[in-house]
């Protein structure tokens, strides 16, 4: 006796769509009422089942973000979390340190390897934070991130991160593939500045255009020191002695864009939004949501239009329908 399988209703392209074009509900029965068709249309259960399927490996993201990279540009890497204040049976939701609310949160740990000219914010690669599952620690979620963007012929001028990253495993790793780094250094960090021995990071005389350090467990690097408003230093480092401060301050700023990028993921990409419970489901929800992104940033590069602009086109036409007949009006009462 045969036995034939329906083929799935939806596929991983409808829900980028979906996700490019909801406004702010991103659930999967909401996924099923906006189908154009719905009679023959996905039901909720056939969109739920398609996250459940899929593979979270973020090989085809590369595949779709490489065409836009080019050779050179700059690699960044940093960590962001979507919320989930509320979900009490959501897998892999723990709690980490927020830079948005400046608070510890409840939420999925998200580590970004983005790629940027400057202009551009491509997201090339992800890893979900959950050591309970995987065993690995963020750093180690960066080293596999840097050992794919090698495989897939990366040659940034620079990698960029934050502190967090600037363990001296990750500098070596860094070096071995033969590309330069720029970070931020914390003011314990053991360095020799005269060849008179090693003393904490914010004992030793940084200028603000730049000192050359010895660090320890490394080699020499240049270190600037940044005087906040507040009176505080700051410290950013790379290995590139020959960086000026002017080139300094450029990296630096092009540091920010993951910033930006994060912001894009969740605004217009409902990353933070899907109310799925296991694990692999939540897995493939974000990573269609940062391809739903790369959708927006590509348009955005060839047309000179904004993610938010491209998103709010999307909704006008709704909006126009429904003021030609708006069904929720008050009767009139005369």
């Amino acid at each position: 006796m045969l036995f034939f399988m329906n083929s799935p209703k939806c596929n991983e392209y409808d829900y980028i769509n979906f996700l490019m074009a909801a406004p702010g509900v991103f659930s999967c029965t909401e996924a099923e009422k906006v189908q154009p068709d719905h009679e023959s249309g996905p039901s909720h259960d056939s969109i739920n089942r398609l996250l459940y399927r899929l593979s979270s490996d973020t090989e085809v993201l590369w595949r779709e973000a490489a065409p836009f990279t080019g050779k050179g540009g700059f690699l960044i890497s940093d960590d962001s979390t979507p919320d989930k204040p509320y979900a009490e049976k959501i897998q892999m939701v723990t709690y980490h340190r927020s830079g948005k609310h400046h608070s510890v949160v409840k939420g999925i740990n998200l580590v970004t390897l983005l790629w940027t000219d400057g202009d551009a914010h491509i997201p090339c690669d992800y890893r979900i934070y959950h050591k309970e599952a995987d065993g690995k620690t963020e750093n180690q979620h960066f080293a596999d991130m840097l050992y794919k963007a090698e495989e897939h012929g990366a040659c940034p001028q620079c990698v960029l991160s934050d502190s967090w990253y600037s363990g001296i495993r990750n500098l070596k790793l860094i070096r071995e593939l033969g590309w330069q780094w720029l970070t931020r250094l914390r003011a314990n960090r053991s360095v020799n500045p005269d060849g008179n021995g090693n003393v904490a990071l914010s004992e030793a005389a940084i200028s603000e255009s730049g000192s050359v350090v010895h660090l320890k467990g490394y080699g020499f690097i240049k270190v600037f020191g940044i005087v906040a408003k507040d009176g505080s230093t700051g410290y950013w480092a790379t290995s590139d002695i020959g960086t000026d401060e002017l080139r300094r301050i450029q990296l630096s700023d092009f540091s920010w864009k993951i910033g930006e990028y994060h912001r894009g993921l969740k605004q217009f990409c409902g990353v933070e939004r899907s109310f799925v419970r296991l694990a692999e489901a939540q897995r493939n929800h974000i990573g269609l949501s940062i391809r739903a992104f790369l959708r927006f940033e590509v348009a955005s590069l060839k047309t000179g239009i904004s993610r938010f602009e491209a998103k709010i086109r999307i909704i006008r036409d709704a909006v126009r329908n429904y003021l030609r007949n708006p069904i929720y009006a008050l009767c009139p009462t005369a």
